[in-house]
Order: structure tokens, then C-alpha cells, then sequence
């Protein structure tokens, strides 16, 4: 949604509606309320004891370059002072990512082929080398976009993902190649899925989840019947959807058997999953996301959420947040400190106030959060409208990504 701009009687203000003038003092020329800022009871009781009798204001994230502009001269100078630089980040380019997108969306085609195993080598070749021709440690997650289809976009994005959280899980090189195959190809059983119940926009029925379910089984048969996978690999795209708890499926494994490649995977998966917006769900914001992942001890391995939580880089320094308390914005915010372990417990500084929030060390914060910006012509982000993450994961499940 773009920013709305409206006049609007002081007599019908509520608090957290954000001014678009400034209001100054007509005596001293002092400014009392500075453009952008969102209301609060004393202000909008000040507005009307001053007898203004309406305002502008407006609804609708500004862009990052108008903060930018706006920024006071406080904020200016403490940004220089306190900022720290993020971690080393995976950087892959858009060409490779499309590459390899088009080579999943081969395979995903071909699954008949002779070369099949060969392509799968040599489409994961490149993207290995991306993520591990440096020191990078985390990634920036809103910079996989390799395909316009659903299915092969989320295969590249789930074996770069596992292959980072490989990374910094300990593995050696040997077995995140193979990770990576087991992640680009832990959906190839969806290749053996009716279109008609792959892509279908609504819920599904009672059968054709049950059918989807197995979807994993049919990319291990698959994928078995070649002779040309390791067993590492297999069992990844096998127990992808296994859970700790014996609650997975497509066997209910036990958390014993369950192989650490699909410890990983499922990670991965279920995390793209949550911030994709598909035809019968929007995209949950990415801090939504991560804290559902927080949550799911029970489901998922301890160490591999760990893994997740250092891998991932939800709000780049630099770049420019909103500032909440779950009911109202109360401030635009630049990132300025990411604390290892806790990607969504920045340190950030007020555009206009220049006043530093140290949302993970100080406990005065405790209730605050910060979000991404609204993008221009998209729905407004639900956060304030998730009432049960969990209630959602469910319908993320039932619906199978």
C-alpha cells in the first residue's frame, strides 16, 4: 500500500495515527510535533487545547530513500558513532540462481533421464561454490528470488539455506555437496503429483493431502531407483517432514532415526515455506517466521535452530525498520548492531528522535519490536493480526507448502 495522505479533525484522532506536518509553537517557533511522528494521548490532547481543529496525516510506509531525507541530525551523528558492521554474508549472484532454477526445473521435468544424476551434480556444482567460496557465515534472507515458479524457487532457496546451516553446523565438504543435492531435489517427488492437486489454490481435500503427503516417499523411491545417490541424500529427501516428536510423516520416524541432512532440510523448508506467499496463504514477516521456527522445539532439533538463528540475517545494519510495541508503530528506525544468535533483537536508532534501542541488552525494551517496511503496492505486513503462529503453521501443513 503507497502513503495515503488525508486531513483529518483532531476531534476524531487516536493515538498511534501518524502526523504528516510539522506543528510548530506560533510564540517561541519551537517545533512541538515533528512531521512523521505517531500520536500519542498527550499530543492529540495538546493539538486540541491549541485549538487546531484538524491536521494531515497519513497511513502507509514511506520508502526507505524519504527516511533517508528525513533524517534528523541527532540520528545522523549517533548512526556513525555506534554502527557495527554485520557478519560476513553468502553472496550469490542473480544469474547463478537463475541457472540453477532452470537446472531444478530440468530435473524436475526430466526425472526419467539417464544423465538425471549427472544434472543434479552439476546444477549444485555452482551453488556450492557460491556459498562456500568464503568466510560468509550468514545470509541475508530476502535475497533468494531464482525462479518464478513456486516449487523450483523453493528448492534452490532450501539448499542454500541447509547448505549455510550445514556450514556452520560442522560439516565437511564432502557432505554439504551432497546436502545440497538432497536439498535441490527434497521436493522431486511433487514431479509425481497430479498438477491439478500440486497447484491448486484452495484447501485441499481429505485425499489429495494424504496424497500430497507422500510426496517425499515418492522423490526417496525415485531418486532409490536410480542407484546413484548416497544414502545421506536419500534419507534427506525422504524425512524432510519428520519431526522429533514421531509426529512427521511420511512414517512418523523417531527422532533417533531421523538423519541430520533432514534435520537440516526441514529447517530450511519449513522457514521458506512460512515467508512465501502462495495462492492460499500470505507470506508471514520474516520475524514472525523466525520466531515461529524459536518455538518449535518439540519438532525440530535444538542444534539445528541454533544453527538457524546465527545463519540468519533478518535485518541488515543499514538498513531501515519500523519500530513497534505489537499495537502501534512508534518509530522508523535504522539498524545499526545485529547480535549473534538473536536476528530479531537488533540495536537500532530513531530516524527523527536519534535515541538508540537496544531491543536485545536493554530491558526497557523488552515490548518493542521492529519490522521491514511495507513494500510499495503490497499488502499491509500482518503483524499485528497473527493471533496463533501455530494455528497457521497448521494450515501451512495442511495445505503442503
Amino acid at each position: 500500500m503507497a502513503v495515503k495522505r488525508k486531513l483529518v479533525s483532531t476531534r476524531t484522532l487516536e493515538t498511534g495515527m501518524r502526523i504528516d506536518q510539522t506543528i510548530t509553537d506560533s510564540r517561541t517557533g519551537k517545533e512541538m510535533i515533528i512531521k512523521g511522528t505517531y500520536l500519542d494521548d498527550f499530543q492529540i490532547d495538546y493539538l486540541r487545547s491549541k485549538g487546531i481543529g484538524s491536521i494531515y496525516v497519513s497511513e502507509g510506509d514511506p520508502d526507505e530513500d524519504e527516511l533517508e531525507y528525513q533524517m534528523s541530525q541527532k540520528a545522523i551523528e549517533t548512526i556513525a558513532k555506534v554502527t557495527k558492521a554485520d557478519v560476513p554474508k553468502v553472496e550469490i549472484s542473480r544469474e547463478v540462481l537463475k541457472q540453477v532454477g532452470e537446472g531444478v526445473q530440468y530435473m524436475f521435468s526430466n526425472t526419467e533421464s539417464d544423465s538425471f544424476a549427472e544434472a543434479s551434480q552439476n546444477v549444485s556444482k555452482e551453488l556450492v561454490k557460491a556459498v562456500l567460496s568464503n568466510d560468509a557465515v550468514a545470509m541475508d534472507i530476502t535475497m533468494l528470488k531464482s525462479s518464478d515458479d513456486y516449487t523450483f524457487r523453493h528448492s534452490v532457496e532450501v539448499a542454500t539455506m541447509a547448505m549455510l546451516l550445514g556450514k556452520n553446523y560442522g560439516l565437511s565438504r564432502a557432505e554439504l555437496e551432497e546436502l545440497c543435492i538432497a536439498g535441490l531435489l527434497h521436493d522431486i517427488g511433487k514431479s509425481r503429483i497430479p498438477l491439478e492437486v500440486l497447484n491448486k489454490p484452495g484447501k485441499l481435500s481429505d485425499e489429495e493431502f494424504l496424497l500430497m503427503k507422500q510426496h517425499s516417499l515418492f522423490g526417496f523411491q525415485l531418486l532409490k531407483e536410480k542407484r546413484q545417490f548416497s544414502e545421506p541424500i536419500l534419507l534427506g529427501v525422504l524425512q524432510h517432514h519428520e519431526k522429533l516428536n514421531g509426529k512427521g510423516y511420511p512414517v512418523g520416524s523417531p527422532a533417533e532415526k531421523i538423519h541430520k541432512f533432514a534435520r537440516i532440510i526441514s529447517v530450511a523448508d519449513i522457514y521458506d515455506a512460512l515467508v512465501t506467499k502462495r495462492p492460499y496463504k500470505d507470506p508471514f514477516p520474516q520475524r514472525i517466521a523466525v520466531e515461529m521456527i524459536m518455538a518449535m522445539t518439540e519438532e525440530l532439533e535444538m542444534d539445528a535452530i541454533k544453527t538457524f538463528l546465527r545463519s540468519v540475517n533478518v535485518f541488515p545494519v543499514g538498513s531501515i525498520v519500523k519500530l513497534h510495541n505489537g499495537e502501534h508503530i512508534l518509530e522508523y528506525a535504522k539498524v545499526v548492531e545485529n547480535f549473534e544468535s538473536y536476528p530479531t533483537r537488533p540495536k537500532v536508532v530513531g530516524v527523527q528522535s536519534g535515541q538508540i534501542y537496544d531491543l536485545l541488552n536493554d530491558p526497557k525494551y523488552l515490548a518493542m519490536a521492529v519490522d521491514k517496511l511495507q513494500a510499495k503496492n503490497e499488502e499491509e505486513e500482518r503483524v499485528e493480526k497473527v493471533k496463533d503462529p501455530h494455528a497457521e503453521e497448521e494450515k501451512k501443513e495442511e495445505a503442503s507448502e
